[in-house]
């Protein structure tokens, strides 16, 4: 199913998204811990890509963090602006982020993966990694299962027709690792509450720059030759 009928999907239901998912409501504390070291481990501005209604923009702005929210939905985006108007909200595709290479410390895509097919996520991968400067940070929050296809035909009390997929967290973590991350730390968690499936978190981080001088590079001399 075509990105227009995920767009078509959001602005449908935005408003009572908005309604419903408020503030961090929707996490355990599991995955409020990986937020906040996340929200910790930055330093400079980061991309809330597929920000939806920007409550988790507004969790990094409240933590003094340089935030902007982009997401697919214009309907989503009209929201985030009336609810936070003192934040940054930009319409866009991961797949294709209005950004230039290494322009942000951060990125958080937050269950924003979740209507990508297993084929598409090596080419979001390699936008996300774009668009993030060396030492930056990266977390994945989506579904966890074995590359699971569900058709969603209804949600937040509006019919709808949209795809979604559970992706296997080995094989994100692999793909982050084939694009040049290193996993600092993955969360699989059993469903709790509404949820029927488990939820993964992938933290990631970039190598920072290369320098020549092992000092600056907190290194020690290697104690024998390097094969």
């Amino acid at each position: 199913m075509s990105l227009d009928a995920t767009r078509a999907t959001y602005d449908t239901v935005a408003v009572d998204y908005a309604r419903i998912v408020t503030g961090l409501d929707a996490e355990g504390p599991l995955d409020r811990a990986m937020l906040a070291d996340f929200a910790d481990r930055v330093d400079g501005p980061v991309a809330d890509v597929g920000c939806g209604t920007g409550r988790l923009t507004a969790y990094l702005s409240d933590h003094g963090i340089d935030a902007v929210g982009i997401d697919l939905s214009p309907g989503m985006i009209a929201v985030a602006r009336h609810t936070y108007p003192t934040l940054r909200f930009e319409v866009g595709s991961m797949a294709a982020l209005d950004l230039p290479d290494g322009a942000v410390a951060g990125v958080l895509a937050w269950y924003s993966i979740i209507h990508t097919p297993p084929e598409g996520l090596p080419a979001v991968v390699t936008e996300l990694r774009r668009v993030l400067a060396p030492g930056g940070h990266l977390l994945l929050g989506f579904q966890a299962g074995a590359d699971e296809h569900r058709s969603l035909t209804h949600a937040y009390g509006h019919d709808v027709r949209c795809d979604a997929w559970l992706h296997d967290p080995d094989t994100v973590a692999a793909l982050l690792e084939a694009a040049g991350f290193v996993v600092d730390a993955r969360l699989v968690r059993e469903p709790s509450g509404r949820e029927r499936r488990p939820q993964a978190s992938l933290l990631a981080s970039l190598p920072g720059a290369a320098t020549d001088d092992p000092a600056q590079a907190g290194l020690t001399a290697p104690r024998g030759p390097l094969l």
